[in-house]
């Protein structure tokens, strides 16, 4: 299993600078995370910023968002950006996506924008194809729920064939939710309804695990099973837990430190020292 980090809070020039030292310290990933005000007090940045940034600052890790909320942005825009950052760190980017947090004031602060899950789960939909077809590198149209796309091409294809890989939010036992998930190359998944926020023990992702080969296509190729949370804090606990996972059918690990004492940059830094939890 694989192991990332989120850089949660801090300055701009200290959230580049984690991901190098989670380099160092033999990180496999290093995320951000895309919001524009969620009513958090701590600074907030540009995802893809930080992510160019970060691309010339490392040469190893994987570099992504947890997650970019597609439904508001303009996915050609979204495609440019990815471009630029797949090529910018010689093919390391991940886009995991997914609905977007509704209380976003860029969803909820803005009249005209669709805010109901149903809209932006159509959005999402929307976007994860006209990404798709752009990343093709051919000219393309596209007729959507929300969106037609007439005669448009992107042009460098990207470094990773046959796409920047995506990652998909899944909401675990939704069948619409998981089938969007599974036609991609990942899974972000999370339980459904008011446990969306617990985090997943090895049973649980087993479960998922089962779901996803049952419904995936068998020649879909190599797929990832995302999880995010907080490992224990004793080493030895941190890596049974870990490796229970991974037997389980998780791929990667994400620590993800949302609020408390424990998401501050200082201690979001000392635990990118500490190394990840590998036996």
């Amino acid at each position: 299993m694989k192991f990332g980090i989120v850089g949660t809070f801090g300055t701009v020039d200290q959230l580049v600078g984690l991901a190098a030292e989670a380099e160092d310290a033999g990180w496999d990933g290093y995320f951000t995370w895309d919001g524009v005000d969620i009513g958090v007090d701590g600074d907030v940045w540009d995802p893809w910023a930080v992510l160019a940034a970060a691309a010339v600052r490392t040469e190893r890790i994987t570099l992504g968002a947890l997650v970019f909320a597609l439904p508001r942005r303009r996915p050609w825009v979204v495609a440019r950006q990815a471009l630029t950052v797949d090529h910018l760190s010689g093919g390391r980017l991940v886009i995991p996506a997914g609905l977007g947090v509704p209380v976003d004031r860029a969803f909820a602060g803005v009249e005209g924008e669709l805010t109901s899950t149903r809209e932006r789960a159509e959005l999402l939909d929307d976007h994860l194809a006209i990404l798709d077809l752009a990343f093709g590198g051919e000219t393309f149209s596209y007729q959507g729920t929300h969106h037609r796309v007439t005669d448009m091409r992107f042009r460098p294809r990207p470094v990773q064939r046959p796409r920047v890989p995506i990652w998909v939010v899944g909401a675990y036992p939704s069948e619409r939710s998981m089938g969007r998930a599974v036609r991609y190359d990942g899974l972000v998944p999370q339980l459904r309804g008011d446990r969306a926020m617990d985090q997943l023990g090895p049973a649980e992702v087993a479960e998922i695990a089962a779901w996803v080969r049952e419904h995936r296509a068998p020649d879909a190729g190599p797929y990832e099973i995302v999880l995010q949370g907080v490992l224990p804090a004793d080493p030895a606990e941190a890596r049974d837990h870990a490796a229970a996972l991974a037997e389980a059918g998780a791929t990667w690990f994400v620590e993800s430190r949302w609020e408390g004492p424990g998401s501050t940059y200082a201690a979001v830094a000392e635990r990118v020292r500490q190394g990840v939890p590998r036996g």
